[in-house]
């Protein structure tokens, strides 16, 4: 078997050309920020670490973790009580999922049903003591947590932050599921 490969220059006794040089050409690239990255890598962190709490916390108390954000919606209402609506649209829950929601949780005693002095066809939910401890005791957990943590002269400069963070999330949230509705995908 004879070899019929052409003969390369070198192989002749010439030595090779020089290879073409690439010209350079300067691309920026992208500079990592991270401190950007630290802190996405910090908030996922902190999202798991509340999925915990809030699961053992809820759990301790026989309530699931929809129970426990309700219980703290309501909280939060400062006494002035919420329609169901609301607290479906702020959960995200169906009219159904809701009724059964505070079927449950007025069967524990957390919450109760008072006729709204605005419109008679509506009701309020309020909190009961019961769910005020509740509340009272899960809010404990974060209070001591945020206190061992975060220097008092940071707190509100912190506060700040969550709630432009909160209502940029918020905005993103609403651009994105107005973008699905126009294209059809959710009602």
């Amino acid at each position: 078997m004879t070899d019929t490969a052409p003969a390369l220059p070198q192989q002749r006794g010439q030595e090779l050309p020089p290879a073409p040089v690439s010209p350079t050409v300067s691309v920026p690239e992208p500079t990592p920020d991270t401190d950007l990255a630290k802190l996405m890598t910090a908030f996922r962190v902190l999202q798991m670490q509340h999925a915990r709490v809030l699961h053992h916390e809820s759990h301790t108390r026989s309530l699931n973790a929809t129970d426990t954000r309700f219980v703290f919606f309501l909280a939060a209402a400062d006494g002035q009580g919420v329609t169901p609506k609301q607290a479906g649209e702020y959960l995200e829950l169906t009219t159904g999922a809701m009724t059964s929601l505070i079927d449950r949780l007025e069967k524990r005693a957390h919450i109760e049903r008072r006729p709204n002095p605005e419109d008679r066809r509506s009701i309020l939910i309020h909190l009961t003591p019961s769910g005020a401890e509740v509340a009272k005791g899960i809010g404990a957990v974060y209070t001591s947590a945020f206190r061992e943590v975060i220097a008092p002269d940071d707190r509100a400069q912190l506060a700040a932050a969550f709630d432009r963070l909160g209502t940029a999330l918020d905005r993103h949230s609403r651009a994105v599921h107005d973008q699905a509705t126009v294209a059809g995908l959710v009602p």
